[in-house]
């Protein structure tokens, strides 16, 4: 008990990630499943004085369905903990008037439902999955070469991931390709971005000195 009063001295908040930290993929192909002890830690930390928040770089799954499926594994998790891409970068359109072209999976589709994608002068791209096809990359390409001042906003801009069936391409990948056809510089929503991680903060109410983060199992 001293070594968990210990680590946590001065610290008044938690950042965990989600996927390696509180679930991985199953064995044998399955599907997401809670990694030992993570429930419980999670419990844990629920009982402190922390303030615990949740910041995920998922751009596959809704907030609501990401936080639907952690419950069903038995986490104590809410909506309003999480900090995701997609919101975030809602809010970015809005408070920018920006009407984005979207090369996005599905799943997070509705996000962006009040989200006016007409006459496009941005392009929101992020983990899209199978519809990464020349297609549409191509029409993304071609959305900001016609923009005079073009804005690519990339959810994330990780290299890839690992699945059971095997290493995945991230969304970074097709990021940098959009970023070398087009001579620009994508803004990046999600992690690494020091600003996804200060709006997580600001949500908490704490400072940076005042948190610890987890990317790492939980102990």
């Amino acid at each position: 008990m001293a070594a968990w009063s210990e680590r946590l001295a001065g610290v008044r908040g938690v950042l965990l990630d989600i996927s390696g930290v509180l679930h991985d993929s199953g064995e044998g192909g399955g599907g997401r499943v809670p990694i030992p002890g993570s429930v419980e830690a999670l419990a844990r930390l629920k009982r402190s004085q922390l303030k615990v928040r949740f910041c995920t770089n998922e751009s596959q799954k809704s907030r609501g369905d990401l936080v639907g499926l952690l419950r069903h594994m038995g986490f104590d998790i809410s909506e309003g903990e999480v900090t995701a891409p997609a919101p975030a970068t809602c809010l970015i359109l809005k408070e920018r008037g920006l009407r984005p072209h979207l090369l996005i999976h599905d799943g997070i589709r509705s996000e962006f439902a009040q989200i006016d994608t007409s006459n496009p002068n941005c392009v929101v791209i992020a983990d899209a999955g199978e519809s990464f096809s020349y297609q549409n990359m191509n029409k993304a390409f071609q959305v900001l070469m016609e923009l005079d001042n073009p804005v690519l906003i990339s959810l994330g801009k990780g290299r890839y991931y690992k699945e059971t069936s095997g290493l995945m391409l991230d969304v970074g990948a097709y990021t940098k390709a959009l970023e070398y056809a087009c001579g620009i510089k994508a803004e990046v929503v999600g992690k690494p971005a020091p600003g996804y991680f200060q709006s997580a903060l600001q949500e908490m109410g704490v400072e940076s000195h005042e948190l610890k983060e987890h990317r790492n199992k939980l102990p």
